[in-house]
């Protein structure tokens, strides 16, 4: 039987799965920071109730049971047994409380999007398939101002306005990424990454680069829009995997 049917009593089950598969597979990929950095979802229709990692787990014990449960609206979360890490807080309770679009953030130090981040321009040319899926669909945050507690929290959530720019490189910092979901935020995630990576690469060989026409980059980003159910089959085909693999994610 798949771990994933041992469903206790507890709401958004499904979604919490889902999560915590993320959690796990970040972890695979060398993704993750010891026990900082964050993923959260709106379970709401307003977005401002939202499940979250608890506060300094490592990504690969996060379980769909020990997921938290927040209300971005609720002043007394941080006194509260069992508060979220604070730059967490300040960070994603500001998002759900502001940008109700964004379903799913998804912030990460990975290497590739941060060292991206750290250079004087962090725009990523389209110079292939992977790198053209966000063209003009990212913003850069470009005023970081350290820890995200609540002040620079609103103050990234404000540059999340348009529904279309559902990646923030977040300067000096690392990335952020929004979805309709855990399945699309975490495939938008693993695909910037992999951006960065062929970019980064791509600059240390020292030659210049073949970048694409402003159309042919529009048009590839907005055919990989389209694709059908590529998040979502990414999502299942990581759940049988950790499923065969016997992890507890999913209880």
């Amino acid at each position: 039987m798949s771990v994933t049917n041992l469903r206790p009593n507890m709401d958004h089950w499904s979604e919490r799965v889902d999560m915590a598969a993320a959690f796990r597979w970040t972890v695979k990929l060398n993704m993750h920071e010891a026990v900082a950095n964050h993923f959260s979802l709106a379970v709401n229709d307003d977005g401002s109730q939202f499940l979250m990692n608890p506060n300094q787990m490592h990504f690969d014990r996060v379980k769909a049971s020990n997921l938290l449960f927040l209300d971005a609206n609720d002043p007394t979360t941080m006194d509260k047994p069992g508060a979220p890490d604070p730059t967490a807080w300040g960070l994603h309770g500001s998002i759900h409380r502001h940008c109700p679009h964004a379903r799913c953030v998804m912030h990460v130090h990975s290497i590739h999007a941060t060292v991206l981040a750290a250079l004087a321009d962090s725009n990523i040319p389209p110079i292939d398939q992977n790198t053209a899926t966000f063209y003009n669909r990212y913003v850069i945050d470009e005023a970081f101002g350290g820890l995200a507690f609540e002040s620079e929290g609103e103050r990234c959530a404000s540059m999340l306005s348009d529904p279309k720019k559902k990646v923030m490189i977040m300067g000096n910092h690392g990335v952020l990424v929004i979805g309709s979901d855990a399945a699309d935020a975490f495939n938008r995630l693993y695909y910037f990454e992999r951006a960065a990576e062929t970019y980064i690469r791509a600059l240390q060989t020292g030659q210049k680069l073949r970048i694409l026409s402003d159309e042919v980059a529009e048009k590839t980003a907005q055919e990989l829009e389209d694709y059908p159910s590529q998040a979502e089959a990414h999502m299942r085909e990581m759940k049988a995997i950790l499923d065969a693999e016997g992890s507890d994610y999913a209880s």
